[in-house]
């Protein structure tokens, strides 16, 4: 398919999913980079392989699967021009990031009384990664906050219609993409330990 053909809206839409999948895949390489590091430096003879994942963490991670479903059907909603529904999976969507961050902050408090440490004399380096990788997603989840904001501003100036979703297209595909970043996060804590 010649990229070059189409009306200006087209090569529009497909310049901006194109600069999104070039952001997207940047940050996918950082996180590959992190859990290599991660991986590497499990040979370390002061690696601590006995923490257990925080329940807060399962739980923001249950809560972050049914938003991805949430954004999912916000958009089916408005395809069907259902803006009731639509607003409600929207709003349902960004109450459940919040959640997200919420079971986030939890966990790492989860982990602190647990006697591990972030920072500090009595930090290790397994707590160190795992603080910072967490983290380093969390910052993300804030970006697609943000993004779930524009959103939900732009659905109440109903720019979104059956046949005009780009934006909210461009939302959903940086909020699932978050999502399966987080899963495959959780399973590699949960498997490399």
């Amino acid at each position: 398919m010649d990229l070059t053909q189409g009306s200006n809206e087209l090569k529009n839409a497909r310049a901006k999913k194109m600069m999104l999948w070039f952001g997207m895949i940047s940050i996918a390489m950082m996180f590959a980079g992190l859990t290599s590091a991660y991986v590497v430096s499990k040979s370390r003879p002061d690696w601590v392989s006995e923490i257990e994942i925080p329940v807060a963490f399962v739980i923001s991670t249950v809560a972050i699967v049914i938003s991805s479903i949430t954004f999912y059907l916000s958009k089916k909603a408005i395809e069907k021009s259902d803006r009731k529904a639509a607003t409600l999976l929207l709003l349902t969507t960004f109450v459940l990031g919040l959640l997200f961050v919420f079971f986030q902050f939890q966990g790492f408090s989860q982990i602190v009384d647990a006697g591990y440490y972030f920072t500090g004399s009595e930090s290790t380096i397994t707590t160190s990664f795992l603080y910072a990788i967490v983290f380093s997603h969390l910052v993300h989840v804030f970006a697609g906050l943000l993004v779930l904001v524009v959103v939900i501003y732009n659905h109440f100036k109903e720019k979104y219609k059956p046949g005009q979703t780009l934006g909210l297209e461009l939302g959903a595909m940086f909020w699932h993409f978050l999502d399966f970043l987080w899963v495959y996060l959780i399973l590699f804590f949960y498997f490399f330990r």
